[in-house]
C-alpha cells in the first residue's frame, strides 16, 4: 500500500511497534516525526476528522504539559487543537493515515484496521 503516513516518535515504544507492524506487512510508511515537524491547525483538524474522534481523544491528557497549560478534558475542540498545534507533545502517538482514513496506534495493532 502506498501513501501511508505515520506521525512517529521513535522514542515511544508504541510508535516503534506500530511502525514495525506496518513494515512486517510490506508497508513502508512515510515517517513524520511530529515533534520536530509539528502539524498545523488545519492538519490537526483533518486528522481529527479522519480519525472520527473528538480532539481530546487524540491527546495525551496525562502529559505534564496538558496540566501546565491549564487544559481540561472539557475544553472545546478548537482550544485543544490549538494547544496540540503549539505543543505537539500533546498529540497521541502514533497516528497512521492511509486512504483517507486514520487510526491511533493504541494498541499498535489498531493501525492495521485502516490498511
Amino acid at each position: 500500500m502506498s501513501d501511508v503516513i505515520i506521525w512517529h516518535n521513535p522514542r515511544c515504544s508504541k510508535s516503534r511497534q506500530a511502525l514495525k507492524l506496518l513494515q512486517e506487512r510490506g508497508v513502508t510508511p512515510t515517517e513524520r516525526r511530529y515533534l520536530d515537524d509539528a502539524p498545523g491547525l488545519d492538519e490537526l483538524r483533518a486528522a481529527r476528522a479522519a480519525l472520527g474522534v473528538s480532539a481530546v481523544e487524540m491527546m495525551r491528557v496525562k502529559e505534564k504539559r496538558f496540566a501546565e497549560l491549564g487544559l481540561s478534558k472539557g475544553d472545546d475542540d478548537e482550544t485543544l487543537l490549538k494547544a496540540m498545534a503549539e505543543n505537539p507533545v500533546l498529540i497521541e502517538r502514533p497516528i497512521v493515515f492511509a486512504g483517507g482514513r486514520a487510526a491511533i496506534g493504541r494498541p499498535p495493532e489498531a493501525v492495521l484496521d485502516i490498511l
